[in-house]
């Protein structure tokens, strides 16, 4: 039974109790329960105000435990999947929502302006566990059954990015971040609440899929007291000029390959470089570091602190694994050391220059394609220990792998088999970009792959997203269908804006051998990017405008609320939760890929795009007009369409529009054209039954 939801429902119930004239909490009116009778006040504006203590009480109550009819631990033992879906391949019938908790589940409670850690009320305005129980149900009406959640592990504020540092820069995946632990229930404790959001999304039919990154960890990572081995060292009077070197005669962003190699290491800047190596401290003066280890307080300092003290050593920060990628090194984060000797593709190169300890440099940060032969295998039981580790405690269903196609194959091998040998259908997504790589990745073990779609999908006037679309059926594995990502610019914020947004988040949820995917803050418009990653230019962090308190801030780093209160709220949700309903009643045609067939139109260049899936007794047609800026008449040529449904009085019978427009019946002419007029950025589904 859903135990760890019931002692966080009771921990409330004191509180409510102690607290019983509270009622000027404020939340979204997207995080209110219809079907709660707790007490509140709606304002106009968006605001409820409520009691939180009552509110997050009735929520898990009324909404989850009223469903607590299961046993749900272990829930993949409860997995029922069709065999065809089995071994993880339950992701190419889900619906995703990419969740990063903290900025997820942070909303101005007090509203004062500021998103603070304590607010007036002594309370959170940023996410937490719990908080983001009020969402999910929302989240549910959008046919949302994959929550994916951003890193959720212990990071360091070491060098940190922004006001509250990376997510990113892990530095103990063994332990949750204790900034996603809520202060109303002060009887649980932080994994408790973790527990319990797993058991709330089990509850509702959705499943959990985490973020793990196994090639980098902290500069100020919790190992480093136990495995200073682990890491790569440089002298502190380094750290101020250090930076990935520029190989001269080389090309910029070149792949790490063995071919560049020779140009590489006679490079200057590259010996230079790697002089700059030093020996770990524990290697260059055991005696010291015993001493170190034996006065070291936790609580006191920090341990890459008191290495820089005692040392004048410090761990010597990441960068690309792409030669000459202009991009500077990345402060907080560091690669784990995954083999005890130097790559062997390098060596030779390397005996030419001398000796050196080891060291960060494209081919170390590309493993995959320059392994060592001593594998680093206590750190490799670690790394592939993590996912059983979520597992065993926390009943999470899957996980993508952080820059996997950068590691050795054989740890890869580990860290999948070892999760599916306690739950078979663990699901496992690549972050492969490139569908070219797809096939190699199922290969490996893995269900779908990223892809490429946050780059088609938003170039609708250049005919990426209808390259992304037509040849979405011959890629070797499943990909996204999305159009922002935690990475990329907001769709709200590119050319088309709302309309395109809308567009593409309808549409994705019906393009054959994709994973439709939304991207926290999407369905309410959000302009606001949360990282300067890809595909993004200097000018998308001022999205908003200056007198909004979020101005220039980037959730993956700042304290970040996504903007639930947008005039058009619930806009988005509405279609969605229509389009999904109609994309449930097909779902089974969507992932046959035999079932699914592309629609043709008047010429090469119009400006739409559309699919159609056969049943036993109709096709359904999903068609766009991809212009976001005009009203526009298509002919979709049917021709492609089963036989049978190509009737001279063949009427198709439209049950979905995506703008509020009369519907008018559509007639397929003697040369199986339907001529239909559209709205700009107009989504339409037809029926055409026998």
């Amino acid at each position: 039974m859903s135990k760890n939801l019931r002692k966080i429902a009771e921990s409330l119930h004191k509180q409510g109790k102690a607290n019983p004239g509270l009622m000027n909490y404020a939340i979204p009116d997207l995080w209110y329960n219809a079907k709660s009778k707790v007490e509140h006040l709606s304002v106009n504006d968006g605001h409820v105000l409520v009691n939180p203590y009552l509110f997050y009480e009735a929520i898990i109550n009324d909404v989850f435990l009223s469903k607590d009819d299961k046993d749900l631990s272990p829930y993949y033992l409860d997995h029922k999947v069709e065999k065809k879906l089995s071994n993880g391949n339950w992701i190419k019938k889900s619906n995703v929502y990419s969740m990063m908790i903290r900025s997820s589940g942070s909303f101005d409670h007090d509203r004062t302006g500021l998103l603070e850690a304590k607010n007036l009320l002594g309370l959170k305005d940023t996410g937490t566990f719990i908080k983001t129980l009020a969402y999910l149900p929302t989240l549910k009406r959008l046919g949302i059954d994959v929550l994916y959640l951003l890193p959720i592990a212990k990071y360091s504020l070491k060098d940190k990015k922004g006001e509250l540092g990376s997510p990113y820069g892990v530095s103990n995946f063994y332990q949750l971040d204790p900034g996603l632990k809520d202060p109303m229930s002060p009887d649980t404790s932080v994994e408790e609440e973790f527990k319990a959001f797993v058991e709330a999304a089990h509850l509702l039919d959705m499943k959990v899929i985490i973020d793990i990154i196994p090639r980098t960890n902290s500069v100020n990572s919790d190992m480093i007291l136990d495995h200073p081995d682990w890491f790569y060292w440089i002298g502190l009077e380094d750290l101020p000029g250090y930076k990935p070197p520029m190989a001269e005669g080389l090309k910029a962003c070149l792949p790490p390959k063995v071919e560049y190699f020779k140009e590489l290491f006679k490079s200057p800047e590259v010996e230079e470089h790697l002089h700059k190596f030093k020996k770990n401290p524990k290697e260059a003066d055991p005696k010291a570091w015993a001493k170190l280890l034996k006065n070291f307080d936790p609580s006191k300092t920090e341990i890459l602190d008191a290495v820089r003290e005692q040392f004048k050593l410090t761990v010597a920060p990441a960068f690309s694994d792409h030669i000459n990628d202009p991009q500077p090194a990345w402060s907080d984060v560091t690669f784990f050391r995954l083999y005890l000797d130097h790559p062997l593709n390098s060596q030779p190169f390397l005996k030419e220059l001398g000796t050196f300890e080891p060291y960060i440099l494209f081919d170390v940060a590309k493993s995959s394609l320059n392994p060592g032969k001593k594998p680093n295998k206590e750190l490799w039981d670690m790394l592939s220990g993590i996912i059983p580790f979520y597992q065993a405690n926390f009943g999470i269903d899957g996980a993508r792998i952080d820059m996997g196609h950068a590691l050795p194959a054989e740890l890869i091998n580990m860290i999948i088999s070892k999760a599916r040998d306690i739950d078979s259908n663990f699901c496992f997504i690549a972050e492969e970009l490139d569908p070219v790589n797809a096939k190699a990745s199922i290969e490996k073990g893995y269900n779908m792959i990223i892809g490429n779609g946050f780059m088609m999908e938003p170039r609708v006037d250049q005919g990426s997203f209808n390259e992304f679309v037509y040849s979405a059926k011959d890629l070797a594995s499943p990909v996204f269908a999305c159009g922002e990502t935690h990475d990329t610019p907001r769709l709200a914020n590119r050319k088309g804006q709302e309309v395109l947004s809308k567009m593409l988040s309808i549409f994705n949820l019906f393009i054959p051998n994709t994973v439709p995917f939304l991207n926290s803050g999407q369905e309410v418009y959000e302009k606001q990017l949360m990282n300067t990653g890809l595909d993004t230019s200097p000018e998308d962090v001022l999205a908003l405008p200056e007198t909004d308190p979020l101005f220039k801030k980037l959730a993956l780093f700042d304290a970040y609320a996504f903007h639930y209160l947008h005039p058009k709220r619930w806009e988005l949700i509405e279609v969605l939760e229509e389009a999904n309903t109609i994309r449930k009643g097909i779902l089974s045609e969507i992932i046959d890929l035999k079932k699914s067939s592309y629609l043709g139109f008047g010429a090469p260049w119009d400006t739409a795009a559309g699919v159609a899936y056969e049943s036993k007794d109709k096709v359904t047609l999903i068609i766009a007009n991809t212009d976001c800026f005009n009203d526009k008449q298509h002919q979709i040529r049917c021709a492609t369409l089963p036989e049978r449904f190509l009737k001279e009085d063949a009427i198709a019978k439209q049950i979905f529009s995506s703008e509020k427009v009369e519907q008018l019946p559509v007639v397929m002419d003697f040369a199986n054209n339907l001529w239909v007029q559209f709205k700009k950025g107009e989504v339409k589904i037809f029926e055409i039954t026998l």
